[in-house]
């Protein structure tokens, strides 16, 4: 296979052929669950798995999480190579947080719409414009962004951070506008928002979702703080996926209408089997609800990925360093929340 050195975004670096993932055939009599088992314990790997991944994926996985989860995973792990079955960003901060290790993505497209809204360049300039603010970045965005941020948040402890910020101290808060405006309106803080947001999480419809309540009147809307304000409105709870998945599991009530990638929905009814979840729909009649870049994983590209390496991920070691701070900053702020 042809070999190539790729940029991106010039934060990123990959040593892959053409295609973004490895091109070869696999032997369909191939026991493929059975093969990445014994490839992860033949190389020492660990294979960590976001909550919007396909569910043969999950099931495979040593650690399934959301951002924060899957972040304090990277940051532990003693394993010689790590998989990440997710998007760019979260290999990219598992590079960050080890670099010694070998950091692996399945497909090397597996991008990211919110991450993509907000240019390095771009972010500098808005950030030199306002030199008295403290930038608190969430993790969905680049090593670029990263690295000229103060913290980095994820949506389980963005509220928690914020509230640690001096009430005199201007904030600065990017990429995902409605994430900003939610803890704005959480803690009451005033800050400048970045005009970035994701796909998935725009797409929901009030339309359509006020006429599923109707239809399931005994159902508790449960929403990732991602969604536009007038689907958060109509929320009985709102919060990150890992909390949405234990608000769900704690509760007393039995049907759900959830608005988040519906990739969670897989735990969700593992967690609980005798209960209804019903994704939350979209204005028009796609799958909508699933996260095209984190369905570009394939249990066929973690085989090969597993199998050659590759693509494998490396970082310029002064973007590392300078990434790392502010994560670092949010892992020693983020005591106790989980």
């Amino acid at each position: 296979m042809a070999r190539e050195l790729l940029q991106w975004d010039g934060a990123m670096e990959f040593q892959l052929g053409q295609y973004g993932f490895v091109q070869e055939a696999v032997d369909p009599a191939l026991d493929i669950y059975e093969e990445i088992e014994r490839l992860k314990h033949e190389k020492d790997a660990v294979l960590l798995a976001h909550y919007y991944q396909e569910p043969e994926i999950q099931d495979i996985a040593d650690f399934i999480g959301d951002s924060l989860g899957l972040s304090r995973q990277a940051a532990a792990t003693d394993a010689a190579i790590i998989l990440f079955a997710g998007v760019h960003f979260m290999a990219e901060t598992a590079k960050i947080l080890n670099p010694d290790k070998k950091v692996i993505l399945p497909d090397l497209n597996a991008g990211c719409s919110l991450a993509d809204s907000c240019p390095a360049d771009e972010f500098a300039d808005f950030r030199q414009r306002h030199p008295d603010h403290v930038v608190i970045s969430y993790i969905n965005c680049t090593a670029g962004v990263k690295a000229l941020s103060d913290i980095i948040c994820t949506s389980t402890n963005a509220e928690h951070l914020v509230r640690q910020i001096p009430p005199d101290q201007p904030i600065l808060f990017a990429p995902d506008r409605n994430l900003g405006r939610w803890l704005i309106r959480q803690t009451g803080r005033p800050m400048r928002v970045w005009d970035g947001a994701c796909i998935v999480h725009e797409t929901f419809s009030e339309r359509k979702l006020v006429g599923l309540r109707m239809r399931y009147p005994d159902a508790l809307v449960l929403a990732h703080p991602e969604c536009e304000e007038p689907i958060l409105r109509h929320a009985d709870f709102v919060g990150s996926t890992s909390a949405i998945r234990r608000f769900a599991r704690e509760s007393e009530a039995h049907q759900f209408i959830v608005a988040t990638e519906e990739g969670i929905l897989h735990q969700m009814r593992k967690d609980c089997p005798g209960k209804h979840f019903i994704p939350a729909p979209p204005e028009s009649g796609c799958n909508c609800s699933q996260c095209p870049h984190m369905r570009l994983n394939t249990l066929e590209k973690v085989y090969l990925c597993l199998k050659h390496e590759l693509p494998e991920i490396t970082l310029k070691e002064d973007l590392r360093i300078r990434a790392l701070a502010p994560i670092e900053r949010m892992m020693a702020m983020s005591t106790g929340v989980s």
